[in-house]
């Protein structure tokens, strides 16, 4: 019996399993990424995406594994650990699923989608329900290739995307660590008034852009009591995650930002205890997105 299933990032299969492990949620064996529980879903992490309600189906045949998933609902995303060119097939005889790169800021599709993967060649695990509303947990965007310093602007686009929410035209933001600029760069053009804190210099081009003041100093040397309160505080500054945790407990502790959105970065080894003790903070969510490195986003935003 199957009851959950978690869908890992290509190489971050072993950070899902020690989460796993340590919620005491149970795998009974790995399908390539996909980590199958006997238990009920939970929320993890690691998991680019979760099936929540996964059924075993016999499918003797290419026509019977579709004929089975176009009886319960129309949409599907198939994920093919193995037996590829019978998944092929399947997906052939299955409605095509437009899964089109995203025009940020556009909303995440709103379609029911669901999840499945041929465990065997006659046997199909399907999941009607699932986290993500992307295909395989992973979005994808029309990326800009000449405007951003850097391609950290997709981590951004993702974690605002997944989050349903991002700056509005005028409001204040704080970008801690924001060298060379690429989130910077993400929030002048969504109209917000950027504060650009960091000692190294950004990218003259995003120091020009409108709405951008650009402050050269540490992130960690900020008093958040002292701060004028902003609307938004975001942070891919590369620190040890506690140190990081302890910046993010003062600013919430002062109540100087409404919204936070953090990049938690691991160097070696992945600090776990630090990751839940960033999950515990009242009504945070905590993700590995699909343009996530060895980190995790997190973020914490006002009702």
């Amino acid at each position: 019996m199957i009851g959950s299933a978690y869908l890992a990032a290509e190489g971050f299969e072993g950070d899902l399993a020690e989460e796993l492990r340590r919620a005491r949620c149970r795998v009974s064996a790995w399908h390539g990424r996909l980590a199958l529980s006997p238990d009920p879903p939970r929320h993890m992490a690691w998991a680019l995406d979760i099936w929540t309600a996964p059924q075993e189906i016999a499918a003797p045949s290419v026509k019977a594994a579709a004929d089975a998933l176009r009886g319960i609902q129309r949409n599907w995303a198939g994920y093919a650990a193995a037996h590829h060119r019978r998944s092929t097939l399947v997906t052939e005889r299955l409605p095509p699923v437009k899964a089109r790169p995203l025009v940020f800021p556009e909303p995440a599709p709103q379609g029911h989608l669901g999840a499945w993967t041929l465990l065997t060649p006659d046997r199909l695990l399907a999941s009607p329900t699932k986290t993500s509303p992307f295909v395989n947990g992973e979005v994808a965007f029309i990326e800009d290739r000449e405007g951003p310093p850097s391609r950290a602007y997709l981590k951004l686009w993702e974690a605002l995307t997944r989050l349903g929410r991002h700056p509005q035209p005028g409001e204040s933001c704080l970008d801690l660590g924001a060298s060379p600029g690429g989130w910077t760069w993400v929030l002048a053009r969504l109209g917000a008034q950027v504060a650009a804190v960091d000692k190294a210099p950004l990218d003259p081009r995003i120091v020009a852009m409108p709405g951008v003041t650009v402050r050269q100093e540490s992130a960690f040397g900020l008093e958040p009591r002292t701060e004028p309160p902003v609307d938004w505080l975001f942070s891919d500054v590369i620190c040890y995650p506690a140190r990081l945790l302890a910046l993010v407990q003062r600013w919430i502790a002062a109540g100087a930002a409404r919204n936070l959105v953090c990049t938690v970065k691991f160097q070696g080894e992945t600090d776990h205890e630090v990751a839940a003790a960033f999950a515990a903070i009242e009504g945070a969510v905590v993700f590995h997105g699909a343009h996530n490195k060895h980190e995790l986003t997190f973020a914490r935003l006002a009702p």
